[in-house]
């Protein structure tokens, strides 16, 4: 189990993220708690409550989501994308930073009360239900309605795609419309944040097979009439554009860690099969042209780790803008789409099979380019952001 998870214990200087100490001890608590398991999970398609469970004993669940703290949970996601098992690492990420950070950050003090010690024990999962058939990478469409019930409280209609930990979730932040703006229909202005129990009647989450992120249960979550008290309502509803935009900025510097662990794995599979593989009488490695495309690879990797940890500590000085993000996300996924193609092309035929590591790294690589918001929109984010 990783030591003393408070946060003042959790100080680390970001400038020694590539070699302190706690990432082997982060290593062998993913090697014991995950490892085993991970191929289980992706056949299972979910995490089950026992793994939850295991995962908050390794000590996984109490890492600081901002500050000094935070350069801990780098390291972390980091070692998470370097597990290989990208539906995990998106389950894990989702319930412990991506989907809690809401309550963490602008939740009241009752709520944190009530769901952050469950979050920590692995005993209530944690999802975000922002999604919806016309709001993916641009929000604004979110159909999703919260109609007062006249007691201070919501009665809630609408369908959320593409959740993660949908099925085993204990609550949901989810992303409603209060009320309309005159003239302006799709619009973010008349939305709110609310946290909605997963066991609540009316709530029923069915299954999305995916290509790839097998494990990480995604879900379209319906929500027939239910009921949700007032005080689930995070922060102030005229804040939630606020909300979204710093917990965004937020998703994308994770995303972009473990899509740096990732590329790494992806790095290790393929150095190690062509230094290995025989074409003919001499290994693989010996052509220039495979040499040459890895070490390109390798010099991407290195420059991108390093544009992660410069954003760990923005990150943890309060200082993390929406360009960085952005940044980080884009050239850490594409990255991990160029190293996965590579992987697949060198191991030929055998990388191309079903239920192959190659094919595995592929297709949960491509789904890192559009988690927290396409390439896309980060390019347009960058360029706006440039001016």
């Amino acid at each position: 189990m990783i030591p003393d998870n408070s946060p003042s214990a959790c100080a680390v200087s970001p400038l020694d993220l590539a070699s302190h100490p706690f990432r082997a001890q982060v290593r062998t608590a993913l090697e014991e708690a995950v490892l085993p398991h991970a191929e289980t999970w992706e056949q299972q398609g979910h995490i089950p409550a026992e793994g939850w469970r295991a995962l908050a004993d390794a000590g996984l669940f109490g890492l600081a989501a901002g500050g000094p703290g935070f350069a801990k949970s780098a390291m972390l996601l980091e070692e998470l994308g370097r597990t290989g098992f990208a539906g995990v690492r998106a389950a894990v990420s989702v319930h412990a930073y991506m989907a809690s950070s809401y309550i963490d950050r602008f939740g009241t003090a009752m709520q944190q009360e009530k769901y952050l010690p469950a979050v920590r024990t692995g005993s209530r999962v944690g999802a975000l239900a922002l999604s919806e058939q016309d709001a993916g990478t641009a929000l604004d469409g979110i159909t999703t309605r919260a109609e007062p019930d006249g007691t201070g409280g919501y009665r809630v209609k609408g369908r959320k795609l593409h959740v993660a930990n949908g099925s085993q979730a204990g609550f949901y932040i989810c992303l409603v419309r209060l009320r309309d703006i005159a003239g302006r229909p799709r619009t973010l202005a008349g939305c709110g944040l609310l946290i909605i129990d997963a066991d609540t009647p009316g709530v029923s989450a069915h299954p999305e097979p995916m290509l790839g992120w097998r494990a990480a249960d995604v879900c379209t979550i319906t929500l027939d009439d239910v009921h949700v008290p007032g005080d689930r309502l995070i922060g102030k509803a005229s804040r939630t554009l606020s909300y979204l935009m710093a917990a965004l900025d937020f998703e994308r510097l994770v995303a972009g860690l473990l899509a740096v662990g990732g590329a790494d794995h992806c790095m290790g599979v393929t150095g190690a099969f062509v230094r290995t593989h025989r074409i003919g009488e001499a290994p693989l490695a010996t052509h220039q042209a495979v040499r040459h495309a890895l070490a390109d690879l390798t010099a991407e990797l290195d420059l991108v780790r390093a544009y992660a940890h410069r954003a760990v500590i923005l990150h943890t000085q309060d200082r993390l803008d929406t360009r960085t993000a952005s940044v980080l996300k884009l050239r850490a996924t594409e990255l991990a789409v160029v190293a996965a193609r590579a992987c697949m092309q060198y191991h030929g035929a055998l990388g191309y099979l079903d239920g192959s590591v190659p094919a595995r790294i592929y297709r949960d690589a491509v789904a890192g380019t559009v988690t927290a918001g396409a390439s896309e929109l980060m390019r347009d984010l960058i360029f706006e952001a440039a001016d």
